[in-house]
């Protein structure tokens, strides 16, 4: 496939086992949660074996590209927290998701959600900030990363953040109301203790009031 020759014969053996979007997640979920600033590219995530959010959401893109499902991110926006980025994909005309997060509950999703409203909404009861705020609030349409490729952005050595900087300037689509939010109750002790089985201390979003 065209998409494999940006490779190394080394990285190639590696991208064509994660054959499946399951696999890719298992892969994100064996490396360490990145806690400093920077944006690796995917071939950075597979030398260093760490990523965040941003990083594992380009790094699933960059595997499903691999294998021909598409090259498309979601961000989630949030207030009071880190927004999250999703790699999406779609089969049996479902949305589906790939992820890493410092918070277990925002990971994989199963393509089962007939639209993407249906799949952001999936993250809401698990998103919350550190004074167990609910904090998800609106998401992005899908953005294909091809778009980047002039940047090459899946094995550059250079940082990233210019993708993030431009998922700022997507339009976003709100979840929920205001009256809704001023409804919202603060999550109890168990979901937060599910939640932050296995997190890094030091990639968690502080809220200062």
């Amino acid at each position: 496939m065209k998409d494999l020759q940006v490779w190394t014969e080394e990285e190639r053996t590696i991208l064509e086992a994660l054959n499946t979007p399951a696999a890719v997640q298992a892969f994100l979920d064996a490396i360490p949660y990145n806690d400093d600033k920077q944006c690796r590219s995917p071939r950075r995530v597979l030398r260093d074996r760490r990523a965040h959010c941003m990083e594992g959401a380009l790094f699933a893109a960059a595997v499903l590209r691999s294998h021909g499902r598409g090259c498309r991110i979601v961000d989630l926006r949030s207030v009071r927290d880190d927004d999250h980025v999703i790699a999406v994909y779609r089969d049996f005309g479902c949305w589906g998701a790939v992820a890493k997060s410092n918070i277990a509950g925002l990971r994989y999703r199963e393509p089962i959600y007939r639209s993407l409203r249906e799949l952001a909404v999936s993250y809401f009861a698990d998103y919350f900030n550190t004074v167990r705020e609910r904090s998800l609030r609106a998401y992005s349409r899908p953005v294909d990363l091809r778009r980047f490729d002039r940047m090459a952005w899946m094995t550059t050595e250079e940082d990233l953040d210019a993708l993030g900087q431009y998922l700022d300037t997507v339009h976003h689509t709100p979840l929920v109301t205001e009256a809704m939010i001023a409804a919202f109750c603060l999550v109890d002790q168990r979901t937060w203790d599910a939640n932050m089985v296995g997190v890094n201390p030091a990639g968690l979003f502080m809220v200062e009031d």
